[in-house]
């Protein structure tokens, strides 16, 4: 009888560690290839994302101009999220605090226009990414980002384009604090 108990406890013990592996596996695998949280950090995507919001990023999302995506910072050991505004092939120009893209002008309601300053006249300032890049169109590969706190963000004006390599993902969902939870891109 004893001998019994033994084994069904060796074997329900058995199967519980097996449960336990088996998720472990399945999680890392998830998040290592799939999608994975992310602590937002700094001001630079406000009001689209705030400072300690926690993202969920796709891994496997086709990234497209517009979408926000998490990408390897070229001058920090750190992850950073900006918003597409050149993907490959596209002209890029900001004129008069409007944004145009292959000379089609694009209205931002994503873009925090507050500012303390009464005497600050534009968010963005004029530029075209040959200015900034040296190059006509984004470059096979590349993609040219900004973020939506134009006044607070170190973004492509600053550092150039980022390589398709560098990408992470893209932002999918807001999961924490739960009063900014939201689905997909705004």
């Amino acid at each position: 009888m004893q001998e019994e108990k033994t084994t069904s406890f060796k074997k329900e013990l058995l199967s519980y560690i097996k449960i336990i592996v088996i998720t472990a596996i399945v999680v890392f695998g998830c998040k290592q290839f799939l999608f994975a949280p992310i602590k937002v950090q700094g001001a630079s995507m406000y009001p689209t994302y705030h400072d300690k919001d926690v993202i969920i990023v796709s891994k496997t999302s086709k990234i497209e101009r517009f979408d926000q995506i998490v990408f390897q910072s070229p001058v920090e050991d750190e992850l950073y999220i900006k918003r597409v505004i050149g993907v490959p092939g596209d002209k890029v120009e900001m004129k008069d605090d409007v944004l145009y893209v292959n000379g089609k002008a694009y209205k931002e309601d994503y873009v925090n226009r507050e500012t303390d300053d009464p005497n600050q006249l534009r968010i963005t300032e004029n530029f075209t990414l040959e200015q900034l890049v040296n190059e006509k169109e984004v470059p096979k590969g590349m993609y040219f980002v900004l973020g939506d706190n134009r006044l607070k963000s170190s973004d492509s004006r600053h550092y150039g384009l980022i390589s398709e390599d560098a990408v992470y993902g893209e932002s999918k969902l807001i999961v924490y604090p739960f009063q900014h939870f939201h689905v997909g891109s705004k």
